[in-house]
C-alpha cells in the first residue's frame, strides 16, 4: 500500500507514519502544496496512493482545498470512484462548515484529534485497505 501522510504538525505526521509504515510505504508532505504536487507526480509515473491522511488545518493549502483538488484531478484521469484514492481526514478542528464541506468532495474517514489508534486501523479494514487486524478487538 502507498500513503500519504499530509499533516504540519511534527508530532502528529511522525505518529501516523509510525502507525501507518507496518501496513505500507509513506510519504509526507507538510502542506497541501506539497501534497498536490507528491499526489500529481503518483498518477503520473503510475504509482498511484492508496490512502491520503489530510489534515484540515494547513498553511498555504487547507485539506478541503486539497481535497477538492485531488478529486479534481481523478475526475481529470477519468479515475473510477471505486478506484479513488481513499481519503482519512485528520483533524482537531471543530468547525462544521469545513468537515460539511470535506464530506461532500468525498472522504472515507473523519479522524478526531487525538488519533485513536484503533478506529485508525478499522478504518484500513473497513475501506478494503488491509484485512482484519487481529490486534484491534471489533
Amino acid at each position: 500500500m502507498r500513503i500519504l501522510i499530509v499533516e504540519d504538525d511534527a508530532s502528529s505526521r511522525i505518529f501516523l507514519q509510525k502507525i501507518l509504515s507496518k501496513y505500507g510505504e509513506c510519504d509526507v508532505a507538510v502542506d497541501g502544496l506539497e501534497a498536490l504536487e507528491a499526489f500529481i507526480l503518483s498518477i503520473n509515473d503510475d504509482k498511484k496512493y492508496d490512502l491520503v491522511c489530510l489534515d484540515l488545518m494547513m498553511p498555504k493549502v487547507d485539506g478541503v482545498a486539497t481535497l477538492k483538488a485531488i478529486r479534481d484531478l481523478e475526475k481529470q484521469k477519468k479515475i473510477q470512484s471505486e478506484n479513488r484514492v481513499k481519503v482519512f481526514i485528520t483533524t482537531a478542528l471543530d468547525d462544521d462548515e469545513f468537515v460539511t464541506r470535506a464530506l461532500e468532495l468525498g472522504y472515507d474517514l473523519f479522524i478526531s484529534k487525538p488519533i485513536d489508534i484503533k478506529l485508525l486501523i478499522k478504518g484500513l479494514v473497513k475501506v478494503g485497505l488491509v484485512k482484519n487486524d487481529d490486534n484491534i478487538k471489533s
